[in-house]
């Protein structure tokens, strides 16, 4: 009991200084940041004497939300530890960088990023600017467009940031009408020194591309939370931030809590006071016809409270209830599932809430055997073979593609079934079907030639084709190159079917469909061949 009050007294404290101390942080001497949105004509990012203001366009400090006046005019209090930052309306673009990162933002830190940090910060900024300006530049947004959504690229070493490039960037450079991108979260592994080869090789790309910090992005020397992504920022920007596209409303947050509350050291995953303040402010401008799309790192099924810290879920949950579209998506888990959340999670709206758990783009961390390009395979812990994403923006509704690399697109399944089967040598047989982007109510089933669909059996276990790659490390007689993969998780989308041993001698085509959650099939086939069983040797 003692703790809970301990956390909550501190919550409190928090959000008072979130809330009202931003004046006064770092400062006895109040501030007052000011200056103009505007429409840049000419594109050279400097407000020049003609260019006129934009007016009712969303402006923060991180934590409150204004509107421009008809002027195109904000102001907002600033503390000396804030990120100022322009909430992208529809049909207008911010300026990208040669990096091809947004620039919609404006680092206050006068005194720099703390000078005892293992990894380079902010620089100091100096005096805070008489103006601080955005440019816009108007830009028609179509209703329907699509987005790439990367999962923990987390490369820990030069060797990893080889495998991202040959294994997903070269593949995805080929990829057209794509409007922007985003990642979602472990950009790196621990060493944020190569935050800068991560942005090099992302900007290869050639589109906008948003970020967000992970549990392996922070600075965990400084021991506060609120200092814990300084590097991140330094590179990126703000760790919490909004944007719009056609008819959706981005919002990013960085849901870790560095270092744990609990016992002041490691992580938890939450949303501290002024975050969800944010996320208040933020969506009380935002149309609540849109569809909202929340990003972070770590999912919010907590766990009975181990893995996510339940009242923020509940507190942010409260804040989304007047939006009949949302979308949640997440990384960091390294498997891929399709989570939804509940009454009794919290949840005031109708239905239920998806979050995207989304899989990686290194997979199970760049483990396995190589392919034919010295790539890991490092299919997940769950036979989530290592891929990306494609989010599908109708209006306020959406879709998710899931594309496994170097597979065709239609490639939506894994099959694991015998080769060969003896003619009445067993009742049946069993199989096993690996839909990847699969939930607990898909409809999954095959059928045998031109026969009978007959619906698969969803269970809870291994996949079997994943424990099989995964026991040749254990079984080889020599060293195979690369790291040996993790132990096998129990999948969320696997489903068993059963062939029976009385099929005529000869090949059978083993035909599969599924349904994903967005009423889409999807299908594959296996040939199993049916043999006479051997008769068995005499006993020497």
């Amino acid at each position: 009991m003692f703790k809970t009050n301990n956390l909550n007294w501190q919550a409190r404290i928090i959000s008072m200084i979130a809330v009202f101390g931003l004046l006064h942080i770092g400062s006895v001497v109040a501030q007052t940041a000011t200056g103009f949105v505007y429409v840049d004509k000419n594109g050279n990012g400097k407000k020049d004497s003609r260019e006129t203001g934009l007016p009712n366009v969303a402006v923060s400090n991180g934590v409150q939300v204004v509107k421009t006046k008809k002027d195109g005019r904000y102001e907002l209090p600033i503390g000396n530890d804030n990120i100022l930052f322009v909430i992208k309306p529809s049909d207008f673009a911010v300026p990208i960088d040669s990096a091809m990162l947004p620039r919609y933002y404006y680092i206050h830190k006068p005194g720099g990023s703390p000078a005892s940090m293992k990894y380079p910060g902010v620089k100091p900024t100096g005096p805070l600017p008489e103006e601080v300006n955005f440019a816009l530049v108007p830009k028609k947004e179509s209703r329907q467009f699509r987005a790439l959504v990367f999962g923990d690229p987390q490369v820990y070493s030069q060797q990893d940031l080889d495998w991202f490039r040959k294994g997903i960037l070269e593949e995805v450079k080929d990829v057209k009408g794509m409007t922007f991108g985003m990642s979602l979260g472990d950009l790196v592994g621990d060493n944020l020194h190569l935050f800068a080869d991560y942005k090099r090789e992302m900007a290869t790309l050639g589109i906008p591309w948003y970020n967000m910090v992970g549990n392996h992005d922070l600075n965990f020397d400084n021991g506060v939370d609120s200092l814990s992504d300084e590097s991140y920022e330094a590179t990126f920007g703000p760790a919490n931030y909004a944007f719009e596209y056609g008819k959706a409303h981005f919002i990013v947050l960085d849901d870790i809590l560095a270092p744990d509350p609990r016992k002041n050291s490691g992580y938890w995953a939450g949303l501290r006071p002024d975050q969800l303040e944010f996320v208040k402010n933020d969506l009380a401008n935002t149309d609540t016809a849109k569809l909202i799309v929340i990003s972070y790192h770590i999912p919010m099924k907590d766990y009975g409270g181990r893995a996510f810290r339940t009242a923020d879920r509940v507190k942010l949950f409260e804040y989304l209830k007047n939006y009949a579209h949302v979308l949640l998506m997440s990384g960091h888990t390294h498997l891929q599932k399709q989570n939804f959340y509940t009454r009794e999670e919290g949840w005031l709206g109708e239905g239920q809430l998806h979050e995207y758990n989304a899989g990686t783009t290194s997979g199970d961390w760049y483990s396995g055997e190589l392919d034919q390009n010295n790539v890991p395979f490092a299919t997940m812990r769950d036979g989530t073979e290592k891929g990306y994403a494609f989010l599908n923006l109708d209006g306020n509704t959406y879709s998710i593609d899931y594309k496994v690399a170097g597979k065709p697109s239609a490639y939506q399944m894994s099959i694991f079934a015998p080769k060969v089967i003896g003619h009445r040598k067993d009742t049946s047989v069993d199989f096993y079907v690996n839909f990847f982007m699969g939930t607990e109510n898909s409809k999954v089933e095959y059928r045998i030639g031109e026969g009978k669909w007959v619906p698969m059996n969803r269970v809870q276990t291994i996949d079997p084709n994943y424990y099989q790659a995964f026991e040749r490390w254990d079984l080889t007689d020599e060293l195979m190159s690369g790291r040996r993969p993790s132990d096998a998780a129990i999948s969320s989308h696997l489903w068993k079917g059963v062939i029976s041993t009385e099929l005529p001698l000869g090949n059978h085509i083993v035909n599969i469909r599924a349904a994903d959650m967005f009423g889409r099939v999807f299908t594959a086939e296996r040939q199993v061949r049916v043999d006479a069983p051997k008769p068995l040797p005499k006993v020497k």
